[in-house]
Order: C-alpha cells, then sequence, then structure tokens
C-alpha cells in the first residue's frame, strides 16, 4: 500500500485518480479548496481515504498537508484549467497553477518526498508544427493557461537537478468523459443529442485535436506512479490520433440517430472568441514503450462509453 496525496482531488481528472488509488487499495489524502459530493461519498466509504481543505497558493496549508500526509509520491492536478478560464483570470492562474506548484515542490523539498506527478498539457507547445508531435517539440505557449504549466515545467527542471527531485510531467490533451465540467466539444454534442436539442457550432469543423477518455488517462497516470525508475521526464498520455470536429459530430449522429449536431469550418473557438491554436495528435510511443501504456478508448469507443454514462444519470 502507497500513500498518495493528490492535489485538486475535486476535479474532473482529481477525483477519478482518487478512486483508482483507493480501488486498488493505496491510503489516500485528497487536497482541494473545498469537500464536493463526491468526496463527502468516499470518506464514508472507505477508511483509507482522508480530505484536507486548503488552497494550494497558500504555502502554510501546502506545508501542513505534507508535513501531516509524509506522502510516499504526489499526484499534482490543482490548476486553473483551460483556455478561457485561464484568459479570464490570468493573475489567478499565475497564482494558482505557478505559484501553487512552487509550494508543492518547496514542501516536498522540506519534507523531503522525492517523487511528483504534475498533470501538464499540450497548450505548452503553441501552435503545433506538424500533425502528430512528440515530447520533443519545441514549446511556445500563447496563452495564459499554457504558459503557466510550461512554466511549472520549466521550475521542476530547477529542482530535479538542485534537489534530486524525481518529477514526472504527464502532458494530456483534451480529456473528456462523464462529469466533464467545461462546456466543449464533446460534452455539448452529448448533451445535445441525449436532450434532443439540435446544435449547430459556427466554427471548427476542420480543427484537429487529440481527445483521450478519462479512463485512459488515469490508467496511464497509475503506471507513471508505480514504475520505479524514469529515463524521461515527460510522457504524452493521449489517445495518439486527431480527429476533426467533423468526424466527432459523424460520430455522435451515428450513436444517437437523429441527432440534429452541425457545425461550420474553420479552426475551433473557445467560448466563440479566443481561436485555438492549430494542433493535432500526441505521439504516445513514449508511454507505450516506457510504461505499457495502451489506451483502450478510441474516440468511437470513448464517445459510446460518454454517452451510456450520461444517460445514466
Amino acid at each position: 500500500m502507497k500513500k498518495i496525496v493528490v492535489t485538486g482531488a475535486n476535479g474532473f481528472i482529481g477525483i477519478e485518480v482518487v478512486k483508482a488509488l483507493l480501488k486498488r487499495g493505496d491510503f489516500v489524502t485528497g487536497f482541494d479548496i473545498v469537500a464536493n459530493d463526491s468526496i463527502k461519498k468516499l470518506l464514508l466509504e472507505t477508511k483509507n481515504f482522508e480530505f484536507v481543505q486548503g488552497e494550494i497558493s497558500e504555502w502554510q496549508h501546502v506545508a501542513n498537508l505534507f508535513q501531516n500526509a509524509k506522502p510516499d509520491a504526489v499526484i499534482h492536478c490543482a490548476a486553473i484549467v483551460g483556455v478561457i478560464a485561464s484568459a479570464n483570470v490570468p493573475f489567478s492562474t499565475m497564482r494558482v497553477n505557478v505559484e501553487g506548484s512552487l509550494n508543492v515542490f518547496e514542501s516536498m523539498k522540506l519534507f523531503n518526498i522525492k517523487r511528483v506527478l504534475n498533470l501538464s498539457t499540450e497548450e505548452i507547445y503553441g501552435n503545433f508544427l506538424n500533425d502528430v508531435i512528440d515530447e520533443d517539440h519545441r514549446c511556445l505557449p500563447l496563452m495564459p493557461y499554457g504558459i503557466s504549466k510550461f512554466a511549472v515545467e520549466q521550475l521542476a527542471s530547477d529542482y530535479k537537478r538542485n534537489h534530486g527531485m524525481d518529477i514526472i510531467h504527464l502532458r494530456t490533451c483534451w480529456v473528456y468523459g462523464p462529469g466533464l465540467p467545461r462546456q466543449r466539444v464533446p460534452k455539448t454534442l452529448i448533451d445535445a443529442a441525449i436532450q434532443g436539442r439540435s446544435l449547430h457550432i459556427e466554427n471548427g469543423g476542420d480543427f484537429r485535436v487529440d481527445h483521450v477518455y478519462i479512463d485512459d488517462l488515469v490508467d496511464g497516470i497509475l503506471l507513471a506512479l508505480d514504475k520505479p525508475s524514469h529515463k524521461f521526464d515527460a510522457y504524452h498520455l493521449a489517445s495518439g490520433k486527431a480527429y476533426s470536429l467533423y468526424e466527432i459530430i459523424d460520430f455522435v449522429k451515428e450513436l444517437v440517430p437523429g441527432s440534429q449536431l452541425s457545425i461550420g469550418p474553420g479552426q475551433y473557438l473557445f467560448g466563440d472568441r479566443i481561436e485555438a491554436v492549430k494542433k493535432g495528435a500526441l505521439d504516445i510511443t513514449r508511454a507505450h514503450n516506457e510504461l505499457s501504456y495502451t489506451p483502450k478508448f478510441q474516440i468511437q469507443d470513448g464517445l459510446k462509453a460518454y454517452l451510456s454514462a450520461a444517460r445514466a444519470l
């Protein structure tokens, strides 16, 4: 049994990581600003889980967390996530994402905790130079979210070099599945199809991006956690393929015959105002070779599972 701290335990990814760790028998300390209903349910169901309320950007909260939990490793999910959210609150994004990560690294140094898995993003690359990119692609983020995440990776290099920390960056892409909180594809499509609403998206049909189902991402995180030592400090955890939004809409319409979904051409707009950078697929060869990571859900299977779960709610 391992003792694991999960920051951002309330989040879409964090709560699924917590559940997966508990299912296999680890002791988990979740950390977030509030205990939501999912957290409260887990506290009632298992003795292997505790929750610590606090702010990732408050040094004392994070230091106390690590001093008391004494974890074997940390899975760092806490962040202000997404292009729109970060553009709306750039000051908070830097404080939470960068200063919060510094608090994690400094607390680990203080209490001699060596391993952290840091959830990162394809946004650190900026515009993709190729349709499929690997982890050595140049990084030129263009928006606050990607900039903050790239800054964290750069800071981590300093802690690894000077303090011997084992900081592994797990770069994922558009994660989807039950519980996805943001109003973006494919959630908007699934919701409209189930509710029998027509939905037309003005722009974005040509936009291609790698979608990874939540279960696959969690599997990859646990594989990275369990690997005794790492030759690389960054891995892509994604599907390895990038379908256009035209194709994704067609897949949903096949799954829900009669659904009235459509999209216009061109690049995707976040919140109908911020144009997405050029994306594509993340090469997952390194994760496959080093972690034995093999996604179980390509987009058609993932959409089918997501649809089934959404209908059951």
